[in-house]
């Protein structure tokens, strides 16, 4: 993956222009809740390390990860990614292989429950029936209340089942979450079906046109439908008021981004079509792919604060 600016650097740029107008992480270290408020002194967790923390909802034990960035002095606000693994991913694969650790923000990585088929998130069929969306309003309360976060800058990325996942949170805390981005996303639209009604919201999608796992074109995954590419997307242009067409252009071999135009509010829409691309973070090592999602996505998610 090549080099970048740090998100924190990016957002902090652009702060100022506003006022004038992946290392693999070590193993998480174990943390006890606590009430620090935030913002209000140094933070509670170690800067530049990963640590494993707990919470319980719903009466059922939850663990989620967040890295710390280096420097990160709890009297300056932090913008927040919240990263979602796919369907039986392991524990931490997701935090070594798409470099979000090397953003210069707090990223957050929520743990799926399991269910006899493995883990998963709430929207696929193989969920375990927890509410996920709940766990995440619990998460970024309990992060929220142990470091200084910027909550105008608050973001979610996931890959497949997470991507999946992403797409749901769109529809559940578009007013807690700024923008949202979606790679190999399988969304099942029986389970996660659109939301039309609900305000506008910068999304950014991936997805390859030879992924063998969630389709392009839809199929039936795990026994249920999974949504068409194309037809997801154009829900999500009838939700943010977009213009009907994308302005398309190749960006890289066989990466055309299509921009739609037009969104009313806050709402925001970037699709990346890979031709020949599988299910795969792109630009995450051997990927193949000829486009870096993390940057492009740090990037989104800069342009796209809470109002």
């Amino acid at each position: 993956m090549r080099p970048r600016v740090p998100f924190l650097v990016v957002v902090s740029l652009v702060t100022v222009l506003m006022a004038g107008c992946s290392a693999s992480p070590a193993a998480p270290r174990e943390a006890s809740p606590t009430s620090t408020s935030a913002c209000a002194a140094a933070s509670s967790l170690p800067s530049g390390e990963t640590t494993r923390l707990s919470l319980t909802v719903a009466g059922e034990d939850r663990l989620f990860d967040v890295h710390v960035p280096a420097g990160h002095d709890g009297t300056t606000p932090s913008p927040l990614i919240l990263g979602f693994a796919g369907y039986r991913a392991p524990v931490g694969e997701l935090e070594r292989e798409v470099g979000l650790n090397d953003s210069g923000a707090v990223v957050v990585y929520p743990q799926p429950a399991s269910s006899a088929v493995g883990t998963g998130w709430q929207g696929a069929p193989y969920s375990s029936g927890a509410d996920d969306v709940a766990f995440t309003t619990a998460v970024l309360d309990d992060v929220e209340s142990r470091l200084c976060i910027d909550t105008a800058r608050v973001f979610a990325a996931g890959m497949s089942n997470g991507g999946g996942f992403v797409s749901l949170l769109s529809c559940a805390l578009p007013e807690r979450i700024a923008a949202f981005a979606v790679v190999s996303g399988a969304v099942y639209p029986a389970t996660n079906p659109p939301c039309p009604d609900a305000r506008p919201v910068p999304v950014i999608e991936f997805h390859g046109t030879a992924d063998d796992v969630i389709p392009y074109d839809g199929g039936t995954r795990h026994d249920a439908g999974v949504v068409p590419v194309t037809l997801w997307l154009s829900q999500l242009v009838a939700r943010n008021g977009c213009t009907p067409e994308p302005r398309s252009e190749t960006v890289s071999t066989g990466v055309e981004k299509q921009s739609w135009t037009g969104c009313r509010d806050h709402g925001a829409l970037v699709h990346y079509r890979i031709d020949g691309g599988g299910h795969v973070w792109p630009g995450a090592p051997g990927s193949g792919e000829h486009v870096d999602a993390t940057t492009l996505i740090e990037t989104f998610f800069t342009a796209h604060p809470l109002p």
